[in-house]
């Protein structure tokens, strides 16, 4: 395929005939008139003319040729339940949801809101939605009922999917009265819910508005549902992010475009290939679960893993650090991706494990969703025999920004580097004062990528165009392009770094500091498993930098002289590393840092403690215990 640098400057040069060709990766009803529209920037309008259907591409299109293969591999160490769906299989259940929605009075065009553990049902709501033309809007399962309520408003689905209940770590989490009271808080009602129902816990069903799946499923357990044809411009689904204001963002993703730019994405980046098994270990209610549990993998012919439960959990419910390894070898698993702070928890375990099975089949393993640190990095590498791939994008990107795409030149990752930019992603290092681009290397700036956009990102703000506009489009000085909200430098190699949030940034005494820079001088340290680091408003210096670290042995985060001790020499270390300005004003020791179910810190919560204010919606935490352990150490 000739060299990388090569394959990318067709991308940018080129971009309507290379995206012509990618195209191909994907089954047309018609084929597009026009390949971009860009007359309206900052809108970028992909496969113009042309209809498909994601649901065609992902679960139809397979069943001549492998219509028995494993297609949705369902594990649950939380229930105890490990199924496989072949093609075919798949292809019964999607239709059986399909015609269920239907009987519940959706059509085209209109919306479903998907409020669901990651069972099964999900994926087959979200692939019946995209069959029929609906337009589905996943929320992360066990949202507090005032955010949710907030997205029924927005979204106004015609009917919500959902289940009694979640379980994490052994805990059951009712969904159903979250639901009930979202529904009561909204102003917009929908006509119906729809209820998978496992048996977890008590549902009280409201009379003819709640259906329980299993008996519409029985109804239609032999009907049949065509996909319908869609426009390439027609929106596949809404997903919500937040924003700095309260208001969260519905960001919009379109049909074609996102199928090419997943396909393009299962070859080019992630090397996967039909008849193999692909393993995110993310949640269908961030963006990595639509794109690389579902669509993706499916896309490309895989099977693909859905998994319910803890990294450190078995089947049988005891722990078992090791029980995603031994999934790596039943299924064979050849790519798998994952984030950081996962492979910061399988670092406590017990480093036999990573030997302890046969991990042959693994090309490779891919990290997102927060900056990866070197150690860390190093870690897992070294224990799997793998590459150790990091990549960089957002729920507005669909599909990753930056990366290294060894399915079209191998190239080597470097440890703390989320890699180059990736085809059709025209991506810049920015001045933030002036707008110029900064092209020295290590020089820092915003990352800024310019239009027209590629494939698969997103359309607009659903319903507001305006806010598409100017939170996006608008930030950069006398310029016209996408801000991603990130500090990043560039390398001499052409390699990006990503330094923090914008947003997020330090201004310690007129020093602008990322956080990221800080924090990766003290994950360096032999005895620092996890550390967050947050800017705290500081009365003589604007803000300082407060660590919080999680030890990985000894009695720092309960004895008061060996927290001192340790303090000292991460203090040191920074100062050492990045001079005494970004040293922290603390360093803490705690047992566990706040994240949420998927993984995410909750850096925002922290600041907001050290700082004595609100720390918002904490719906999404994991264990809320880990607040209250900085609360206590902060308190006044």
């Amino acid at each position: 395929m000739g060299s990388y640098s090569e394959f990318y400057g067709r991308s940018v040069d080129d971009a309507e005939a290379f995206w012509a060709e990618q195209a191909g990766l994907i089954d047309w009803q018609t084929a597009p008139r026009q390949i971009l529209d860009a007359s309206n920037p900052p809108f970028a309008r992909w496969f113009v003319g042309g209809t498909t259907n994601l649901c065609h591409n992902a679960v139809d299109r397979h069943l001549a040729t492998r219509g028995d293969d494993a297609a949705l591999i369902f594990v649950s160490t939380e229930t105890g339940v490990e199924r496989a769906y072949a093609f075919k299989e798949l292809h019964a259940e999607v239709q059986r949801m399909a015609a269920s929605l239907i009987e519940l009075g959706v059509g085209q065009g209109d919306r479903v809101l998907i409020y669901m553990p990651m069972i099964p049902e999900a994926a087959f709501a979200m692939l019946a939605c995209a069959r029929i033309g609906a337009v589905h809007c996943v929320v992360f399962g066990g949202f507090a009922s005032v955010s949710l309520a907030s997205r029924i408003e927005d979204a106004e689905p015609r009917v919500v999917v959902s289940a009694d209940a979640g379980s994490r770590g052994g805990k059951v989490q009712a969904y159903k009265p979250l639901l009930d009271e979202a529904i009561r808080l909204s102003r917009h009602k929908p006509d119906a819910v729809l209820l998978a129902d496992r048996g977890l816990a008590p549902m009280d069903l409201v009379a003819g508005r709640d259906h329980l799946m299993s008996a519409l499923r029985a109804r239609h357990i032999d009907t049949q549902v065509p996909c319908t044809w869609l426009d390439a411009t027609a929106i596949s689904y809404t997903l919500y992010t937040s924003g700095t204001t309260g208001k969260p963002k519905g960001v919009q993703r379109d049909t074609g475009g996102y199928a090419v730019a997943l396909a393009a994405s299962m070859k080019h980046i992630f090397d996967g290939r039909a008849g193999e098994t692909y393993f995110s270990t993310s949640d269908i209610g961030w963006v990595v679960g639509h794109s690389y549990i579902v669509y993706g993998p499916l896309i490309a012919g895989m099977a693909t893993i859905m998994y319910e439960g803890l990294p450190t959990q078995g089947l049988d419910q005891q722990p078992d650090g090791g029980i995603w390894w031994s999934l790596v070898q039943k299924y064979k698993v050849t790519v798998m991706f994952s984030a950081p702070t996962a492979v910061r928890v399988l670092k406590k375990q017990d480093p036999a494990l990573l030997g302890k099975y046969d991990l042959s089949s693994l090309r490779a393993l891919f990290l997102a969703g927060e900056p990866l640190d070197e150690p860390t990095a190093r870690w897992i590498s070294e224990g799997l025999g793998v590459p150790i791939i990091d990549n960089y994008w957002q729920t507005e990107a669909g599909w990753p920004i930056l990366t290294i795409a060894n399915g079209v030149e191998k190239k080597p990752s470097k440890l703390g580097s989320p890699g180059v930019p990736m085809y059709g992603w025209r991506v810049k290092i920015l001045d933030e004062e002036t707008g110029e681009e900064l092209t020295a290397p290590h020089a820092k700036g915003v990352v800024a990528i310019e239009g027209p956009t590629p494939p698969g990102f997103m359309q607009t703000v659903w319903r507001d165009d305006s806010r598409f506009v100017k939170t996006y489009w608008s930030s950069v000085p006398g310029k016209v392009v996408y801000s991603t909200f990130d500090w990043g430098i560039k390398d001499e190699d052409g390699y990006f770094y990503i330094l923090g949030r914008t947003d997020d940034v330090i201004n310690v005494a007129g020093h602008r500091l990322g956080t990221r820079e800080i924090e990766e001088s003290i994950s360096g340290h032999s005895n620092v498993a996890e550390v967050a680091v947050v800017g705290v408003a500081d009365a003589l210096k604007g803000q300082v930098a407060m660590a919080f670290v999680v030890p990985k042995a000894g009695t720092a985060a309960s004895d008061a002289d060996a927290a001192l001790a340790l303090e000292g020499e991460i203090m040191q270390r920074v100062s050492d590393q990045l001079g005494a300005v970004a040293r922290p004003a603390r360093v803490r020791f705690v047992t566990a840092l706040p994240k949420t179910r998927s993984g995410k810190l909750l850096r925002r919560a922290i600041q907001a403690i050290c700082e004595q204010r609100d720390p918002g919606d904490l719906t999404t935490i994991d264990d809320p215990s880990s607040l209250q352990q900085i609360k206590q150490l902060v308190a006044p």
